[in-house]
């Protein structure tokens, strides 16, 4: 439910009313505007007699939300969360790119790509630490080696760090990671999103490969139901009968999305394709379909990557990209 409230009420009626919302035993989202004040109401809001808030001449209006996503939905917030990490700003009028690759290996390789993709403009640094794979016998990451190697990087270059998350049980190691990752095979893992939840820090949560937009969003809401809104949604692709690339970018994810949610949208477009050559006109298409910020795999040498090195990028590449990049954003009303 959503009550619109005049911000030429008085303080003291402002207070009754919450307080009146709270003793229901509801929890309230509060988005202040120009002109008006948007209380979100979560919970059980059936007791809540609609009739009664409309007629309260602070009340400008009284809605229910059929959605079963509440913090998450546009109508509770209708302006574009920006999510900050550090000086980094996502979302709104901002874009932004995290690069690096899939996997950290060593010392010299993560520091080498986190110079070049920050001398390109990418504004964070990407690399896998933990790794899901779907063969028991692949390379799992470095692990905890793989975060030290990640924050001596960010330590050279200055970039905030972004890296996946796969159990809780290692959630005291991401202390100083700047963004946790939550991956497409976690989106539904509650127990985990309920802990990232309570971090405070800000969550990159990708969309399952055979998820709907509401499923990622109710994801979503898990999170920022613990207390958490820095929350960035990813669109990295969904599985099909398409076989020609990894999987199939859900461009319409974006502006469907936005529709729905306050919360920025940024686009995998490595994971999607899965082909390196396929990653450039799927990221400026990303950017002319509105996403707030791209994630790209870059590798020094992709040909000896230790995973994912068909749908990396070499810094040239990358560097090339991203000079259409700075293009196309004046076009679309990014910085």
């Amino acid at each position: 439910m959503i009550i619109v409230v005049k911000n030429s009420c008085e303080p003291s009626q402002f207070e009754n009313l919450m307080e009146w919302i709270k003793d229901l035993g509801l929890d309230v989202h509060v988005s202040r505007g120009v002109h008006t004040t948007i209380l979100g109401l979560v919970g059980d809001t059936s007791k809540v007699d609609i009739d009664l808030i409309s007629s309260l001449d602070m009340v400008d209006q009284v809605q229910r939300v059929q959605e079963p996503y509440k913090n998450a939905n546009r109508k509770f917030h209708p302006e574009d969360t920006v999510v900050e990490v550090g000086d980094v700003k996502i979302g709104g009028l901002n874009f932004q790119v995290i690069a690096g690759p899939c996997s950290v290996e060593t010392e010299e390789q993560i520091i080498e790509v986190a110079k070049a993709v920050k001398a390109s403009g990418a504004t964070m640094l990407r690399g896998g630490a933990f790794k899901p794979r779907t063969s028991p016998y692949a390379f799992q990451g470095l692990k905890g080696k793989g975060i030290q190697l990640l924050l001596k990087a960010k330590a050279e270059t200055g970039l905030p760090i972004v890296s996946e998350l796969l159990s809780v049980t290692d959630l005291d190691l991401f202390a100083d990671v700047d963004v946790i990752q939550i991956g497409a095979r976690n989106m539904q893992n509650f127990e985990l999103l309920k802990e990232v939840g309570k971090t405070g820090k800000p969550i990159l949560l990708k969309r399952g490969l055979a998820n709907t937009l509401q499923e990622l969003l109710m994801s979503a809401e898990y999170i920022m139901a613990e207390g958490n809104s820095e929350v960035i949604l990813c669109e990295r692709g969904i599985r099909t009968f398409e076989t020609m690339t990894r999987n199939t970018l859900d461009l319409s994810a974006i502006p469907a999305l936005k529709d729905k949610s306050h919360l920025p949208v940024i686009i995998d477009p490595s994971h999607a394709t899965g082909v390196s050559r396929y990653v450039e006109p799927m990221s400026l298409a990303a950017i002319g379909a509105g996403a707030d910020g791209l994630i790209i795999e870059v590798h020094n040498n992709p040909q000896k990557a230790w995973c994912d090195g068909a749908q990396s990028l070499n810094p040239t590449q990358f560097d090339t990209l991203m000079g259409k990049v700075r293009k196309m954003l004046p076009i679309v009303g990014k910085i």
